[in-house]
């Protein structure tokens, strides 16, 4: 059997699975600020709004939120984020024509 190893700094991932691990991560702070509470509100809205045999977009919010939790934990996002914001701030100053 081979050895299994999680690079140094990079974290395991969650388990994601049910509302219930969801609802864990956003409460230890795995989350984009606010997502703890948009989740509850957006759940509710999704079930209110779903009948018995349709729950596509209860199915939508908990495949939604799962990725903005997994978006929050990769290390690379925060890097991508600024990347993408440098980009912008040099094309305006192009526009500009500074």
């Amino acid at each position: 059997m081979s050895a299994q190893y999680v690079e140094a700094g990079v974290p395991a991932p969650l388990p994601l699975r049910t509302i219930g691990d969801i609802r864990a991560a956003l409460l230890a702070g795995h989350g984009f600020p606010g997502d703890k509470d948009a989740f509850e509100t957006d759940l509710q809205r999704a079930l209110e709004g779903s009948s018995e045999a349709d729950l596509t977009s209860v199915a939508a919010v908990i495949v939604d939120y799962r990725g903005r939790i997994r978006l929050y934990q990769d290390p690379d996002f925060d890097i991508a984020v600024q990347e993408g914001i440098d980009l912008t701030m040099r094309l305006k100053r192009e526009a500009r024509g500074e």
